[in-house]
């Protein structure tokens, strides 16, 4: 029953959220900052952040597997756990730019 609350709760804040954005003016979009990152070099810095997660979580169950003091198999889990999420988020990601892709390159012209 508390996953039905939490599914209504989030569809109402993504419903005011959205009535929110289609409320405000709309506006030409300002050109582009000097400095400000590009599209491509934040997807890249995810991709990185996601290796890095990844590396990280390899390294904690290398030191747990030799037994190395201090590292906790919870620790060890929770490292897998975030990097599995992080991936799982990237893949999703990936999915629908070239499900994007797909669909612009079907438009008819």
């Amino acid at each position: 029953m508390s996953q039905g609350v939490e599914f209504n709760r989030l569809m109402l804040e993504m419903r005011s959220m959205q009535m929110e954005a289609m409320a405000r003016p709309k506006v030409a979009p300002a050109p582009a900052e000097i400095g400000a990152p590009s599209f491509s070099d934040m997807l890249g810095q995810a991709v990185n952040k996601v290796n890095e997660t990844q590396q990280a979580a390899g390294q904690l169950a290398e030191a747990f597997e030799i037994g190395k003091s201090g590292v906790d198999i919870t620790d060890v889990m929770i490292a897998s756990q975030k990097a599995s999420v992080s991936f799982q988020a990237v893949t999703q990601v990936r999915n629908k730019l070239v499900q994007a892709y797909q669909d612009i390159m079907q438009m008819p012209v």
